[in-house]
C-alpha cells in the first residue's frame, strides 16, 4: 500500500517523506519520486525527523496502526490530516491524545470504499497512467509461499497471484 501511496501522492505534486527499516528499499522509493527517506530501525523517533524535514506533514498514510500511530502524531502538522489503513501492529495501544489534540489533527479510519470509489480511483489510474508495482507473482498451487514471502517483509510493491 504505501508504493501506491507515493505514486498517487507524486501524480498529485505531493512532496513525499518515505519511511521503510530498508535502505535498499528507501533508495527505491527515492527512484519512484520520494523527496525524503528515513530508516525507521535508525532513526526511533521518525515522526520529529520527518516534521523537522518539513515543517509537519499534511498527509499521512498510517499502516502501522497503534505501534507507530504515536510516531505518525509527532511527524503531523498542525490541523494536519492521518489516514489509518492499516493495523499491522496489532488493534490497541497507547495513543498520545494531548499532542493529537495540540495538532488540531484529524484521524479517519479507512476500508475498502464503495463501487463508486473504485470506479473513480481506476479513472484516476487510467488518467495518470499510474502501473502498479508488482515484485513478484507465484502460481496458486504455491499459495502459502506467497503468504510466507508477504510476512517475511522482503517484497517492494504487491506480490501476485496467477490463477490461469
Amino acid at each position: 500500500m504505501s508504493v501506491f501511496a507515493l505514486q498517487f501522492a507524486k501524480a498529485m505534486g505531493a512532496v513525499v517523506v518515505a519511511t521503510s527499516s530498508s535502505d535498499e528499499k528507501l533508495e527505491r522509493l527515492k527512484a519512484m519520486g520520494a523527496d525524503h527517506l528515513i530508516n525507521y530501525r535508525t532513526t526511533p523517533e521518525w515522526g520529529e525527523a520527518a516534521y523537522k524535514l518539513t515543517g509537519g506533514v499534511d498527509h499521512i498514510v498510517e499502516i502501522g496502526g497503534p505501534g507507530t500511530l504515536p510516531q505518525s502524531i509527532a511527524a503531523l502538522g498542525l490541523g494536519g490530516h492521518i489516514a489509518l489503513i492499516g493495523v499491522l501492529t496489532g488493534f490497541s495501544g497507547e495513543i498520545p491524545t494531548g499532542m493529537f489534540m495540540g495538532k488540531q489533527g484529524r484521524l479517519q479510519g479507512i476500508t475498502v470504499g464503495s463501487r463508486r470509489d473504485q470506479l473513480d480511483m481506476v479513472k484516476a489510474i487510467d488518467a495518470i497512467g499510474l502501473k502498479p508495482v508488482i515484485d513478484r507473482s507465484f502460481p496458486l498451487e504455491a499459495l502459502a509461499d506467497a503468504f510466507r514471502y508477504q510476512e517475511s517483509g522482503a517484497h517492494f510493491g504487491k506480490i501476485g497471484v496467477d490463477i490461469g
